[in-house]
């Protein structure tokens, strides 16, 4: 584990940090640095950093058990660098390193975007019901924004490999099942191996495709309701634009609908359970505003059951291995068993 200097939070050493900027961004580094973790990251580490009389932010990977093709610096810096002239709101990259000598990894700088982070039962509870679901229909109307932007339009049609992308996601994901799993999974496997025979072809491959994208990865204001930034790119790719949706309806329905998500940092404030509006109502809203024919979902909340299963479990495996920075690591490991039992459902109705 890294060992932060006096003054650094853990992962950020700001002398060495100071030192890298001088070189690289001096208008950065025209005085001492301050840098605060940010509060709530589950994969990446995210800090505040004030520094020429500014505040930027900085992503670097977690501290030690790292999965292999998971948190690419230089592939969130590209794909937020390349939607800068979009619709898609997204912060200024400033500088990427990577060179691992700095701060013991690869990390990028951006620009602090005014917004909140509407992660928790504590912050969503004190919106409105008009204001829960204006930030709803906000969020589908930015994810179905990111979808209709056409790849080669901003330098990224070498971004992913669409065909072929549905198969390649079960296999991704059950490679990093087996560098993070230490312990039984009842039913896990099952998942996995019925999720690869009846993997779709994905008549809408070829979209970008955000990886992670939830109401939590976003940076929004409430007067009037805005979406100032979508954050945490790590898994960007071109693929399939459903997995995205897949996904968003396994955090919103599958934890942010039911009572195992009650307290639990992951989906705590999202979904109907929240007071938000159903996911339904997300679809519609999404389908009203996009050229994607999203037809039946079942299979890509399957997917998305199994992939969140995995990244739960390794950051469970992390958090035994006392390499997680933050609140609230303990009882993530508490959400696979559902979303593995709520996969199977689904994957047998698709």
């Amino acid at each position: 584990m890294i060992e932060p200097t006096a003054g650094s939070p853990a992962g950020l050493d700001t002398d060495r940090l100071g030192g890298y900027l001088a070189a690289h961004r001096p208008d950065l580094a025209t005085g001492p640095l301050r840098a605060e973790l940010i509060a709530g990251g589950r994969s990446n580490l995210t800090y505040l950093v004030h520094a020429g009389g500014r505040e930027v932010v900085l992503r670097r990977p977690p501290l030690g058990h790292v999965l292999a093709t998971a948190h690419d610096m230089a592939r969130e810096f590209r794909v937020i660098s390349a939607l800068a002239t979009t619709d898609v709101p997204v912060p200024e990259a400033l500088l990427l390193c990577s060179d691992p000598e700095v701060l013991g990894a690869p990390f990028y700088l951006m620009e602090r975007v005014p917004g909140e982070v509407f992660r928790s039962r504590s912050r969503t509870d004190r919106l409105t019901a008009e204001q829960r679901h204006g930030l709803a229909m906000a969020m589908m109307d930015t994810l179905a924004a990111l979808h209709t932007v056409e790849p080669a339009a901003v330098d990224l049609a070498d971004f992913g490999r669409p065909e072929g992308f549905l198969a390649r996601q079960v296999r991704r994901w059950s490679g990093q099942l087996e560098r993070s799993r230490s312990r039984p999974l009842p039913g896990i496997d099952d998942l996995r191996d019925r999720l690869a025979a009846t993997a779709p072809e994905g008549a809408n491959a070829g979209r970008i495709v955000h990886g992670d994208f939830r109401l939590d990865n976003l940076l929004a204001v409430v007067a009037p309701v805005t979406v100032t930034a979508v954050l945490d790119w790590e898994m960007a790719t071109l693929g399939d634009p459903l997995a995205d949706l897949g996904l968003l309806l396994t955090y919103w329905d599958v934890l942010g609908g039911s009572e195992v998500s009650e307290g639990n940092p992951v989906a705590d404030g999202l979904g109907p359970r929240a007071g938000f509006p159903s996911g339904a109502e997300l679809i519609d809203r999404y389908a009203g505003r996009s050229d994607v024919d999203v037809g039946p979902l079942h299979w890509h909340i399957a997917l998305g059951c199994f992939k969140l299963a995995v990244i739960c479990e390794g950051i469970h495996y992390r958090h035994t291995l006392g390499q997680t920075v933050g609140e609230g690591f303990d009882t993530i490991g508490g959400l696979v068993a559902p979303l593995v039992t709520h996969g199977l459902t689904a994957v047998k109705e698709a």
